[in-house]
């Protein structure tokens, strides 16, 4: 039951191409956005979507695949935690990040 604290699964399409480093040490790590979409009808029966962005975040071997198979468009799930950070901006304001630390990643249709 440990398992299902803080757990995120999503399905998705990638937003751009993945931001892909190498740290000093080798060790990679991918960052980059999908979209999901949740569709319902309104009060007037039109049948509506809403798309929701996703940041999430990659490291090591994961990291490794997304760079080499993953492109914007391509839909993916993906499985991981939801983490949060801050930083400051150069004016000084403290800025929020909730981002998917993403453990799994598993490739469904090409944006073809």
């Amino acid at each position: 039951m440990s398992t299902l604290r803080n757990s995120v699964k999503l399905i998705g399409n990638v937003g751009q191409v993945p931001e892909i480093k190498t740290l000093e040490n080798g060790r990679k790590v991918a960052r980059f956005s999908i979209a999901t979409n949740e569709t319902y009808i309104n009060k007037e029966g039109e049948r509506m979507t809403q798309t929701y962005w996703h940041n999430l975040v990659a490291w090591g071997k994961t990291a490794e695949i997304i760079e080499k198979y993953v492109d914007k468009g391509r839909e993916i799930a993906v499985e991981g935690k939801l983490t949060n950070r801050s930083y400051e901006t150069k004016d000084g304001q403290r800025r929020y990040v909730t981002e998917v630390l993403v453990n799994e990643v598993l490739l469904l249709r090409d944006k073809n």
